[in-house]
């Protein structure tokens, strides 16, 4: 990389993820360090839980520091997982643009981050690389986002269709959801594949062709079977025209098939299925939620001799209760439960007058009950609270409170994700906790913060 692009990377900062959970910035400290002078190191890290996010910034005082880093340390293996680096790149309108960024499909399972980046490189400065994965290894396709449009048209021209580890892949230019879908939706209204399910293990090929043949010129006709030769309940017909495929799902679909009503509908791809069922679960979802928006209880310290029954017994004054439930874990109470009533005046009501009363021989907490991304909203915001409180204190404070006996820097208040920084122990300029300034006629003698005192300016022997 020359000069002029190196440069375009301020604070020569490289993205490092693919991390073990358990890397801290001092382990990442002691491995990027020999490259240059490090300025500082962010694992970033879960708000709440602290838990690390598998990736770290790590920003170099000189770009060449961090373009070594990046040639010789890229794809190294520490704490068992091979580390993944790339230029920071905080701007995501040029991750999305689709600029220099290509898709790979069909990937042997064992190609992994680097062979994948060994062989993309030949076309040109790669920005990132990486092989997406499960718990399983590979998924079989990839991202690779070059610097410039050209090296990514060149690997597309001299790659796709090409033989990796003895298998064809597909490389072409990366297309974003929006795009994905509007292509997905244009190829759906022009269907010619028709899936079949719900009938009989009696049928098979030549009887399902027999049914569907009378709306067109069929390809292919398929009843999937199971490794005995037995009907598994569904199949697939496919056509020569959209037109024929279309008449055969308004004519077939709800009809009756040996006392069975079967499904016939458009042929969907994997992945178009699961987005569907998303969609549907994201409705149900949100529906659920304005349905029981303001009216379910949440009620805790519950006595463990109160039941289904008992709860609905106690909030029933307050309003028509729909459900009353005490969870349960092996037949006994978990010490908590849910009241919903049928309005939110019952509920607020029921929370005025329940919230504190004893009920058995404990007093119970009720409120509103809280979605699980509104508690964790609710307990972030505590904790910035907290934090911001834990800031206002004096610094030579917090200092002397939290700073560890080995020299180095490390911020042990917990710290919001976008501030906790680890400092090299040569970087750290020396602190004051208290200020030089003149102060109603006295100054402060230049001795050390703790014999410092205050004195006339003219007693003073040192100048300010």
């Amino acid at each position: 990389m020359n000069a002029a692009t190196a440069g375009s990377y301020p604070m020569a900062s490289l993205y490092v993820g693919d991390l073990h959970p358990d890397i801290t910035e001092a382990m990442l400290y002691e491995k990027f360090s020999p490259a240059g002078p490090v300025l500082s190191i962010r694992v970033c890290r879960d708000m709440i839980t602290r838990r690390s996010l598998g990736y770290a910034y790590v920003n170099f005082q000189q770009p060449a520091d961090a373009e070594r880093a990046l040639d010789t340390m890229n794809f190294d293996v520490v704490k068992g997982k091979p580390i993944r680096i790339m230029w920071s790149q905080r701007d995501p309108s040029l991750r999305k643009s689709g600029v220099g960024n290509v898709f790979i499909k069909n990937l042997d399972k064992s190609i992994d981050n680097k062979a994948l980046y060994d062989t993309f490189s030949a076309f040109g400065n790669i920005l990132s690389c990486k092989v997406v994965c499960d718990e399983n290894g590979s998924k079989g396709y990839a991202f690779v986002h070059f610097e410039t449009q050209d090296a990514a048209d060149r690997a597309i021209e001299k790659m796709n269709g090409m033989l990796l580890n003895d298998r064809k892949v597909f490389v072409g230019r990366f297309k974003s959801r929006k795009e994905r879908e509007a292509e997905m939706g244009a190829k759906a209204k022009e269907f010619t594949n028709v899936y079949i399910k719900n009938f009989g293990e009696d049928m098979d090929d030549p009887r399902l062709k027999e049914l569907f043949d009378k709306y067109g010129k069929t390809l292919s006709v398929k009843v999937m079977t199971d490794p005995t030769g037995k009907s598994r309940g569904f199949g697939f017909v496919s056509y020569e025209k959209h037109e024929d495929a279309n008449k055969a799902v308004e004519e077939m679909n709800g009809t009756e098939l040996n006392g069975k009503m079967v499904f016939v509908g458009r042929a969907q791809k994997k992945m178009e299925r699961q987005a569907e069922l998303k969609r549907k679960f994201e409705q149900l979802k949100q529906e659920r939620i304005s349905r029981y928006q303001g009216v379910n209880l949440y009620i805790k310290n519950l006595d463990d001799t109160i039941d289904d029954e008992k709860l609905r017994k106690e909030f029933s004054p307050f309003g028509s209760i729909t459900s009353a439930k005490v969870m349960l874990e092996d037949g006994r109470s978990k010490g908590f439960g849910f009241v919903c009533f049928s309005s939110p005046e019952e509920a607020t009501k029921a929370v005025t007058e329940m919230n504190g009363r004893i009920v058995g021989s404990k007093p119970l907490y009720v409120a509103l009950a809280q979605r699980k991304e509104e508690r964790k909203a609710h307990l972030t915001n505590q904790y910035m609270q907290r934090i911001a409180g834990m800031r206002a204190m004096p610094a030579n404070a917090i200092i002397n409170q939290f700073q560890p006996a080995g020299g180095y820097f490390m911020p042990a208040v917990p710290q919001a994700q976008n501030r906790t920084t680890y400092y090299a122990p040569n970087q750290l300029t020396q602190m004051r906790p208290n200020p030089r300034w003149q102060q109603g006629g006295r100054v402060l003698c230049d001795s050390s913060p703790k014999n410092s005192v205050l004195c006339s300016p003219s007693s003073c022997s040192k100048p300010v």
